[in-house]
């Protein structure tokens, strides 16, 4: 017998016989007899076999024994009948596993009479788990009553499986394997659902195949796989990353917002908003910020003080903020009852619903430990139903709607190398949030692990903290779903108490074309954190929405935390670093989050093969200086006439919307519907986007995020075109 198998054979001799002992006449009913629940009778006695999936070791339950791959704890009062039996080490987090052959197991939760435990008891009781009345509960480490342990156990049948979460140990069995899971299908082999670009999704959805443990970035397969065919019927089209392009030789530059000189808009001055003697904000920190086309005007939902108070604004041109005396609590702009408070929440309208009482749609997540969300709705967007709750869930929760799926998805805080995030779909924004808690209940009902900072986001070259997603806020923008990684690169709270200054988080872009899978091809900030004394020094967060078009410009709001060193040291509800929150705004052109660009030599960029019903061709570029030609080609690359570079009119022109024209004309019907290539000769300019229009308005069809003057709703349609208005306090220079 090889040296090393040695300790593991006494293991499982210790466990053979101390399961034999339970199911002698001196344990049987009196110890076996759990709450509300019959006494279970003898089973057979022989120790399961189980295989464990994810990282996991095996070890002897012994005094010092180290208990969980992600954690220091180690086993302080080892019961005698537990004494040197085999147990299976993973993480704190996750214990999942499967019975290979029958027999008996045990599991260690803590004991849920502590309010403080984190316990699986109620889960174990209910998939028939017996709880050992002697001892009645053991610390199992620290000294902590939250610690203390009680002991279930079970004879599993083959192919019983168990996931579970925070947290539980696993006890006894005789043998213990890899879990294998099948590889998922190919991406090329999908069958689940079409999307609106071409990209077909597998049928299981959403996917739980991400590794919480890597630290690689998201895989992204629809660029690895792109459709042989793109439709384009919907949105701008985006080079944000390479799903459109065959071929290029041009440069593609990333570009960030540019804030508002006279930040910030919105700042705290009325009673609720400076909110003694808790700190001062007035700041949606993910709220929302809508333009509404019924009432023509800009509609916010704020924070008004540091989890007081939830408050509503309006404006006429986005920059100055009116309170309205609302009716709730006279003389104020209340809109939600002083019993509920706000931790993290977020508002969304209805873009598909037909329900008008229902037309806005508000999730709020109060604060303390991890408890239920709270859904409601409103018909005017002040007066609000009552709360529903949802399933449990961490602070920092929010969540969006995806209109390409019509799909509500709950973007749920998780702690995955520190914050991160997972993933809950669902149709019913009231009925679906149903999801069960993960670490009680079976994969098929629980949030999927979705999102977290990976080994390319860098630390902060100062703190140098490993960063972490703080949030993640999305909203359909065009042809792709836009998203905003709030990361976090320190300091921890405690260092921040101690000063009074924010932590420091900064916005980040990414893009998705499943809803699912984001690219970030670009981690440097779209809207940093100022780092000096200012009014965004640190705590730079997104607002539901995410941004608002102003004429041929993006407006995206945005909050941000000066801090207040003389309130260092407070309760966390009066610690500076929580102090004097604002609304600001930073601004960047239509489309303007890449370009391709080309210098005097002219470049070329060919599109896949893509498919339209449109009649006209647009563009956004940048080119006063240079120009642009486009040609259309077939499948096999020849050249449709009269469609040809030659035959088209140059452009030069620095404009958002630009119908290109050939000599022949501008109709594209002869090549409508029937699979073709852009190619863009491009000198001395940027190409930001290009999309087909059924008419000279030049609409997208696409979603245009929170919306804007000049639009009817939440998608740029040609019997509603937008205006060319223009704030004069940001005219491009």
């Amino acid at each position: 017998m090889p040296a090393a198998a040695a300790p593991f054979l006494r293991a499982n001799i210790a466990s053979i016989a101390f399961l034999a002992s339970l199911c002698g006449s001196t344990l049987q009913a009196a110890t076996l007899q759990a709450p509300d629940t019959p006494v279970l009778k003898p089973p057979a006695c022989e120790p399961a076999e189980v295989e464990v999936l994810g990282d996991h070791e095996c070890g002897l339950f012994e005094l010092g024994a180290k208990l969980f791959l992600d954690r220091d704890f180690v086993l302080l009062e080892p019961p005698a009948g537990l004494q040197g039996q085999p147990f299976v080490r993973s993480s704190i987090d996750t214990l999942k596993f499967r019975c290979t052959k029958p027999g008996m197991a045990t599991l260690l939760t803590p004991d849920p009479e502590d309010p403080h435990a984190t316990s699986l008891a109620t889960l174990l009781e209910a998939r028939g788990f017996t709880r050992v009345a002697d001892p009645r509960t053991f610390q199992l480490f620290g000294h902590s009553k939250s610690d203390q342990v009680r002991i279930y156990q079970k004879k599993l049948d083959r192919g019983e499986t168990y996931p579970l979460g925070k947290w539980a140990v696993l006890l006894g069995p005789s043998k213990v394997t890899q879990w294998q899971l099948p590889p998922p299908k190919p991406w090329t082999e999908n069958d689940g659902e079409w999307l609106y670009n071409g990209i077909r999704l597998p049928k299981e959805w959403p996917p739980r195949s991400l590794d919480p443990k890597s630290t690689a970035p998201m895989p992204v397969p629809y660029l690895e796989h792109p459709p042989e065919v793109l439709p384009i019927d919907i949105g701008r089209q985006l080079f944000v990353d390479d799903f459109l392009i065959e071929s290029t030789d041009l440069k593609r530059s990333f570009h960030k917002a540019r804030k508002y000189e006279e930040n910030p808009v919105l700042s705290p001055v009325t009673e609720l908003e400076i909110n003694p003697p808790g700190n001062a904000i007035a700041c949606p920190k993910s709220g929302g910020v809508w333009w509404d086309a019924t009432q023509q005007v800009f509609r916010m939902w704020y924070e008004a003080g540091w989890i007081h108070a939830i408050c509503y604004a309006t404006s006429l041109d986005g920059l100055h903020w009116d309170r309205p005396n609302l009716d709730l609590q006279p003389g104020t702009n209340r809109i939600l009852d002083p019993a509920i408070t706000p931790d993290s929440w977020a508002v969304f309208p209805d873009y598909d619903g037909t329900n008008p009482a229902a037309r806005w749609k508000m999730y709020l997540r109060p604060p303390g430990g991890d408890q239920p969300g709270l859904s409601m709705v409103s018909a005017d967007g002040i007066h609000w139903s009552k709360p529903i709750e949802s399933g449990i869930t961490a602070d920092r929760s929010t969540m969006f709607y995806n209109p390409f799926r019509k799909k509500w998805v709950y973007s749920l805080r998780s702690n995955v190398r520190g914050r991160s995030r997972h993933y809950w779909e669902c149709d019913d924004f009231l009925a679906g949030a149903k999801w069960e808690d993960p670490r009680r209940s079976s994969d098929e009902k629980t949030p999927v692990f979705w999102a977290a900072a990976d080994r390319l986001d860098p630390p902060d070259p100062d703190i140098g903290a490993a960063p972490q997603l703080y949030n993640l806020d999305a909203v359909a923008y065009e042809s792709i779903l836009l998203g905003i990684y709030e990361i976090l690169l320190g300091p921890d709270n405690a260092t921040c108490a101690k000063t009074g200054f924010p932590k420091t988080t900064e916005l980040t872009l990414a893009y998705s074309r499943d809803g699912f899978h984001w690219s970030r091809p670009d981690r440097s900030p779209f809207i940093p954190a100022s780092r000096r004394d200012a009014w965004d020094r640190g705590y730079v967060q997104s607002v539901g929405g995410l941004c608002v078009i102003q004429g041929d410009q993006l407006w995206f709001y945005y909050t941000g935390f000066q801090g207040d060193a003389s309130r260092a040291k407070r309760h966390w509800l009066e610690n500076g670093m929580y102090a004097r929150g604002s609304t600001g705004v930073a601004f960047l052109r239509r489309d303007g989050f890449v370009s391709m660009d080309a210098a005097k030599k002219p470049g070329t960029l060919t599109t896949r093969p893509l498919t339209f019903s449109g009649r006209r061709l647009f563009v956004n570029l940048d080119a006063p200086q240079g120009e642009l030609r486009v040609e259309i080609l077939d499948a096999q690359n020849h050249v449709i006439e009269p469609f040809s570079a030659a035959n088209c009119e140059p452009i030069t022109a620095d404009t958002t919307k630009q119908v290109v024209r050939w000599k022949s004309g501008s109709d594209l019907s002869a090549v409508a519907s029937q699979p073709v290539k852009f190619r863009f000769h491009l000198t001395n300019g940027q190409l930001y986007a290009f999309w087909t229009s059924p008419d000279d308005s030049g609409a997208s069809n696409g979603y245009v995020a929170a919306g804007g003057p000049g639009y009817s709703g939440y998608r740029d349609t040609p019997r509603h075109p937008p205006g060319a208005s223009q704030s004069p306090a940001v005219k491009k220079k």
